[in-house]
């Protein structure tokens, strides 16, 4: 450290003058104390009055439906006074959407690549997380009795499938798992997300369909799921963001921290869905 210069000195300033400067002090000591205390009522009340509040949309995969709202109810009654409309549908439709303009504040997709679809056209605003994964199965009616056990059973003369539409997530997994199985498979129809082709075996319209794993254990025993060796070559990565169009930002941002957290973790993968 170096020497200090010495000051010069001060005149003596009259005993009275001090006592002034010292009460006067004193009182700007009291103002400045009570300006800093009122900033900091003022910042509790601000903080108070920045409870999270308003409602949000929220457009989700098809398969997120079940788990998604059952978060969405843990949500709101974390966060009183907030309140999660959904959109549910396949990825690709809700993708075209909200490039189109629909009015949404968060988007989950089933892949990334519908997710890089809405990311590309400048409607998210960072960069999409990852929140669980996903599995194909072939759904069957309960006891199986087709007894089908593989990809190559579902070509069986007669045999009534569903698939997803290829521009689905389900859809271009569905192709992945078929290519790497070398089975070629034509089904008697494509659905547009994968409820509905979960419904098609549900209500004995279909045969079987091959549907995400997460899809067959909410169908409460409706119908029973096969394992199938390729599946694993068809993993889908589910990715979520907030959108740029939001108009609720605050409930957006709330929202996909609490889905992206340890507790809702473990209620996606109860439910079927997988780690990321």
């Amino acid at each position: 450290m170096s020497a200090l210069t010495p000051r010069p000195l001060r005149p003596a300033r009259p005993i009275a003058a001090v006592a002034v400067m010292a009460l006067a002090g004193g009182a700007l000591a009291g103002c400045s104390s009570s300006s800093s205390g009122g900033t900091a009522a003022s910042s509790s009340a601000s903080g108070s009055s920045q409870a999270l509040s308003g409602s949000i949309t929220v457009f989700a995969a098809a398969s997120l439906q079940k788990t998604f709202t059952s978060l969405a109810g843990a949500f709101e009654k974390e966060h009183p006074g907030t309140a999660v409309k959904f959109s549910f549908g396949g990825s690709d439709t809700l993708a075209a959407q909200i490039t189109q303009g629909a009015p949404a504040d968060v988007f989950a997709s089933a892949n990334q690549s519908t997710m890089q679809t809405v990311q590309q056209a400048g409607d998210t605003t960072g960069t999409p997380t990852v929140f669980v994964k996903n599995t194909l199965e072939i759904a069957v009616s309960p006891g199986n009795p087709k007894n089908i056990k593989t990809l190559s059973d579902l070509t069986k003369p007669g045999l009534k499938v569903a698939l997803c539409a290829k521009t689905v997530p389900c859809g271009s997994a569905a192709v992945k798992a078929l290519a790497a199985a070398e089975v070629s498979l034509t089904p008697v129809t494509y659905e547009t997300e994968v409820t509905s082709a979960l419904t098609k075996v549900e209500l004995g319209e279909v045969d079987a369909a091959l549907v995400y794993h997460s899809d067959i254990l909410g169908a409460d025993g409706k119908v029973d799921g096969v394992v199938f060796s390729t599946a694993s070559d068809a993993v889908n990565s589910y990715p979520i963001d907030v959108l740029k169009g939001a108009t609720n930002t605050a409930v957006a941002q709330a929202f996909v921290s609490f889905i992206l957290s340890s507790s809702s973790e473990q209620v996606l993968l109860k439910a079927g869905f997988q780690a990321p």
